[in-house]
Parts: structure tokens; C-alpha cells; sequence
């Protein structure tokens, strides 16, 4: 269902006044909208007659005035009850200005809170004082504890329906701070309140003499900004690399938004998981002044000292700077909301950063019922609604930082059928000595059976050892070309040959879509193990790769194992760690290229008279 964020214009847009981000959160009905109506109106911060604007449809409708129908340009809330998206609303004191996220109580729409709540810095939670402590008034408080925000205050909303009574007010308090401290979770303030009324909102309340601490404004202005990001570790997700040829530009924008720190010109820098590594030339923008630096929140474009190939999806960080994990698989926390539970051994797809890829859940660790802090034990999935402890498995390297090093570049979320299903929290990486692709070798390896010929007599028959022969290069380098006069040049010495082409299971892929979002990366597990059976029957199989990484010819000779592979780059050679076996200039003569490669292949006895 699609809203409309209610934004209430600041009154203030001064640049130089500080500003802090607020999610508040809360079980349905528990009056966080109430909340934030009183907190804008009583500090002035709506647009000049809204709150007359409301109080007059109210009267026309013979409703009752509520605080909380200030948010409701958001028309589904009056019509149901709840707040079924994340509103941002303003407001400000004397000391700062404030962007509170409304996040959303209904279990339903928890997933809209994980994205009201990733740029908090901190929360206010709120509870009603005659309903007390709820399921979803637990799973909110391990939420903010999971998303690691550490400034909390609680406020006991609807203290005038209980009679203002300090006794309940302190059984709620004692209850939630207990279940909060088994979180590791200590908030900041406990307040009573009556957002209707305005009681402890921004004035101290004579309702309720015995609570002597700040009011809800007061505490909000207590809250510390966290240290700016600016000044701390730098990242910048890889969003895409434009490449200029008019009139001889040939340069190379690196683009993307900057998650954290500063870069300049003359900065070191280090791309992974490809760890390439160069220098910034320039800070680039289109129709604006030159900069020789940016910052976090900036979009960025930026030119290096050598052009080296580094692919959208990387991370960038300073060379000086502690650098991100690289691997494959991570233990996370996981919050899940998928329809389906999550499974081993289904594919689903990963996005941190700027970075979308395959991912499956490798193995559950542990699941918490959130509203209750039980623990699981030996439970193979993960179902909607629950908390856990996982890890997953991604199908190619993927650069993070732990959750509690640099918080924007360790969260992530899992996509199930093109629906966000899961949100989480990366904790640490794991050892891939017993990931998934591995696990498939080894049990490949270990069932494998051949039968009477073994490999010596079948390379005394047919010359040629069997070999998987990979030609490498842009699109419109020749390498089809060249592959398949390869294949007939051999084919006619009387070598036993084939050419596989690239497409050749992009029509199977297609007729899936969850297999034709992951196609590179299955195609790719496919063709290592069709390489595996072809070599091990003595075939020299040909075939083509375009725009494949060090990762991607590593993965292709483990699936080949034992047999290797022979590779051949055609143009610019992109590979910093992987061993090419022939290199050729982009788009080379015909008959040079394959004597060049025969010749090779003829040195390494892979084809013998």
C-alpha cells in the first residue's frame, strides 16, 4: 500500500543550527501519534493554520479533536487506526531542529520501522499506562536495541486514564526496565505522560507531583548528537562508473553517495572486495563549482590517478582508514518478516550498500521469541516474526563492517520475491571452510565415479588433455569470434573439441525469475560443473566470459577441480590476482591469435602429437 510521508515544513532551515533524527515507536494505539501532535503544536512548529485547519474538520465532522489527526496526511490512519508507513515530521527547540520518524506499531508494518529507525539517533518509546507492557511493546525495544541505538527514553502515555497513579506507573517501569536490561538495553528516562492533555510533554505536569525528572521536550534536548559522521571512518558505496570518449575525454567517474567520513583529492584509496587500490584525481559535478572535497550525504562522482577496473557494487575506503571484512559468509541478527519462513538451501537475494547479490541462509544459529527472550534451541528456519541469530552464505564476496564498528555499512536487508522480507545486522565474519559451495565439491568429489578409462589413456587416444578453455573480454573484443575459429582449427588437427556458447542456458534461466535475477552467478556454477564432467571425458570445452572478476575465474577452477582451466584475455587485463594463461590486444588478427594460443597450449602439453 502506497502513503504519503506527512511533512511538516521546519520553521527554521538554517544550516547552521544543529538537527537531530528521532524515531518514536510504540504498540498500535498507544498514542505515539498523540505524542508527536503535542510536541509540534506546543512548540510552534506546524505550518501557520494547520492546527486550526484540523480543529475545524473535526467540528464539521462532529469528531472529537485529537492531537494525533495533525500526522493524518497520511488518510489511512484516520480511516484504520494505524499508522501503516513511516511519517517525518519537524519541529524545534531553542537548541537544535528535529526530524521525528513515526515508525509504525502494528506488527504488520514492523518492516516500515527498521527503515524509520536507521537513521535515528535516538528513539522514544512509548506505552500505555492502562494497557502496560505489550508483545510489540518488547519486539520494539529489541528492535532499537538491534539497530544499536543507545539514547531511550520511555514515556508512559495515557497516565490520566489510570488516574494519574504512581503505583502503576511503577509497576510498568520495574517490568520493562527488567526485560530492557536482559537486552543490555539501559534507557536514558522513564516519563509519565498524558500526550492528550499536554501533561509532561513540554511543561512539567502539577498532575503528578511525585515525578520529579525532565519532561519528554526537555529529555529530547538532553539527547547528545552522535559523533558526525563526517569526522569518522570513510565508505562510499560503489553506485555505478561512467566512462567518457567524446573528443578524447577518457575519463572514469567513480559515483556514489558517501555513507561516512570525508574524501580529497591526493586521498589513497582501496576498492574491495576487489582490493584495487588508487589515488583521487578529482572531485567532479556537473554545472558546479570545483571541489576538492566531500563528505558524508554527498553524491559524488570522482576521477582516479590510474584507471583501474573495479565494477558498481564495491566499497571504497581510504588507504590509512581501518578497512572493511571481505567474505562470503557473516553471522548476523536478523529480524524476519517474509511471508515464507526463511529456509536453507533457497536462493534469495542480499543488498548492503550499493551491492545486490545471491545470498542463502548457511545455518541458523540460534531464533529469540522477542517478546518473551526465550531462546529456540535446534530450530532449521527462520518464521515470520522471529529474531535470529544466523548465518548466511553470499554467492560471491561482499565487502561489510561489523554493526558495532560503522553501523550504515553493516545493515542489510533480504529481498524474498521481490518484497523485502528480512532485516538485520551484521556481528562478525565467519570462516569459509565449510561454506555451502565447498560442501557441494567435497560431496561431488567424494560420490564421484568413473569408469575403466582413466585420464592417461584417454589423452594417448585424443592428444589433448581435457581442459576447460575460457575466453575473457569486454563486449565486441572478438573473443566469440576467436573461440569458435579456436574450435574448428583444433577440431581439424584432429583434437577432441567443443564450443560451448555462453547463452546456452540463458533460455532455462529466463523461464524463472528468481534464477534469471541470479543468472550470472548460476550460469557461471553451471558451466563449472558441465567443465568438471567434460575434462574428466577428455573434452577440450571452449566458451566465453564477459566482464568476470578474480572471484569468478577462482570459483570456476574450484568447481573444475581437479582438472584446471585455461584462460585467455582478450583487451584490458582486469584480473589483479588470477593467472592469465594467453593475453591478447582487443579485437587481435585472427590467425595471430590462435597461433599465439595453440602455441601456448602446445607448451603447457595440454595438446600433444
Amino acid at each position: 500500500m502506497t502513503t504519503t510521508a506527512t511533512e511538516a515544513a521546519p520553521l527554521d532551515q538554517n544550516k547552521t543550527r544543529d538537527h537531530m533524527d528521532v524515531v518514536i515507536v510504540g504498540h498500535v494505539d498507544h498514542g505515539k501519534s498523540t505524542v508527536i501532535g503535542r510536541l509540534m503544536a506546543d512548540t510552534g512548529s506546524l505550518p501557520e493554520g494547520k492546527l486550526e485547519q484540523v480543529k475545524a474538520m473535526c467540528a464539521a465532522n462532529a469528531r472529537p479533536f485529537e492531537y494525533a489527526f495533525l500526522l493524518d496526511a497520511l488518510k489511512n490512519e484516520q480511516a484504520q487506526g494505524i499508522t501503516i508507513d513511516t511519517a517525518r515530521c519537524f519541529f524545534k527547540t531553542q537548541k537544535r531542529n528535529y526530524i521525528i520518524h513515526d515508525a509504525p506499531g502494528h506488527i504488520e508494518f514492523l518492516k516500515n520501522m527498521v527503515t524509520g529507525a536507521a537513521r535515528a539517533e535516538a528513539a522514544l518509546l512509548v506505552i500505555d499506562a492502562g494497557e502496560g507492557v505489550q508483545e510489540n511493546s518488547k519486539r520494539h525495544g529489541y528492535m532499537v536495541s538491534m539497530l544499536g541505538i543507545k539514547q531511550l527514553a520511555v514515556l508512559v502515555n495515557k497516565m490520566d486514564a489510570v488516574d494519574y497513579s504512581q503505583d502503576v506507573f511503577n509497576r510498568i517501569r520495574e517490568e520493562y526496565l527488567a526485560f530492557l536490561d536482559r537486552l543490555g538495553v539501559h534507557p536514558t528516562a522513564m516519563i509519565p505522560v498524558s500526550a492528550r492533555d499536554g501533561h509532561n510533554i513540554t511543561e512539567h505536569s502539577e498532575k503528578m507531583p511525585w515525578y520529579t525528572g525532565m519532561s519528554v521536550l526537555e529529555q529530547v534536548d538532553a539527547f547528545q548528537k552522535l559523533r558526525d559522521d563526517a569526522t569518522r571512518t570513510f565508505r562510499m558505496p560503489v553506485q555505478d562508473i561512467y566512462k567518457f570518449t567524446a573528443q578524447g575525454d577518457n575519463r572514469r567517474i567513480v559515483a556514489g553517495t558517501i555513507s561516512t567520513g570525508t574524501i580529497r583529492v591526493g586521498d589513497e584509496v582501496v576498492f574491495y572486495p576487489s582490493g584495487k587500490e588508487s589515488v583521487v584525481s578529482s572531485i567532479e559535478a556537473f554545472n558546479a563549482p570545483i571541489k576538492t572535497s566531500s563528505e558524508v550525504g554527498d553524491a559524488t562522482g570522482l576521477t582516479l590517478t590510474t584507471q583501474i577496473y573495479i565494477k558498481a557494487g564495491e566499497l571504497m575506503a581510504k588507504k590509512g582508514d581501518p578497512q572493511p571484512y571481505v567474505s562470503r559468509r557473516f553471522r548476523a541478527n536478523m529480524f524476519w518478516m517474509g511471508r515464507a519462513p526463511l529456509i536453507k538451501g533457497k536462493q534469495y537475494k542480499l543488498k548492503i550498500g550499493a551491492t545486490n547479490v545471491p545470498a542463502e541462509l548457511a545455518d541458523v544459529v540460534s531464533v529469540l521469541d522477542a517478546s518473551e527472550l526465550s531462546t529456540v534451541e535446534n530450530k532449521e528456519q527462520v518464521d515470520r516474526h522471529d529474531v535470529a541469530e544466523i548465518i548466511i552464505e553470499t554467492r560471491r564476496p561482499v565487502a561489510f563492517d561489523r554493526r558495532n564498528d560503522l553501523e550504515p555499512t553493516g545493515r542489510f536487508v533480504i529481498v524474498d520475491e521481490h518484497e523485502i522480507a528480512g532485516a538485520g545486522v551484521i556481528l562478525t565474519q565467519v570462516d569459509e571452510d565449510d561454506s555451502v559451495m565447498m560442501d557441494h565439491i567435497r560431496d561431488r568429489e567424494f560420490t564421484w565415479e568413473t569408469g575403466h578409462i582413466d585420464n592417461e589413456a584417454r589423452l594417448a587416444r585424443n592428444k589433448n588433455q581435457g581442459k576447460l578453455l575460457v575466453l575473457h573480454g569486454v563486449y565486441g573484443c572478438s573473443k566469440r569470434r576467436v573461440a569458435k575459429q579456436l574450435e574448428k582449427v583444433l577440431f581439424e588437427q584432429g583434437y577432441n573439441t567443443y564450443y560451448f556458447g555462453i547463452s546456452n542456458y540463458f533460455e532455462e534461466l529466463d523461464h524463472d525469475s528468481r534464477m534469471r535475477e541470479m543468472g550470472r552467478e548460476l550460469h557461471l556454477e553451471k558451466l563449472g560443473n558441465l567443465a568438471r564432467v567434460m575434462a574428466d571425458a577428455g573434452l577440450l570445452l571452449i566458451t566465453t566470459v564477459t566482464d568476470a572478476d578474480d572471484f569468478d575465474l577462482d570459483n570456476l577452477r574450484r568447481l573444475n577441480e581437479p582438472n584446471d582451466i585455461f584462460v585467455v584475455n582478450i583487451g584490458e587485463n582486469v584480473f589483479s590476482e588470477f593467472p592469465i594463461d594467453v593475453q591478447l590486444p582487443y579485437r587481435p588478427d585472427m590467425d595471430m591469435a590462435i597461433e599465439t594460443i595453440v602455441e601456448k597450449l602446445r607448451e603447457r602439453n595440454i595438446l600433444t602429437d
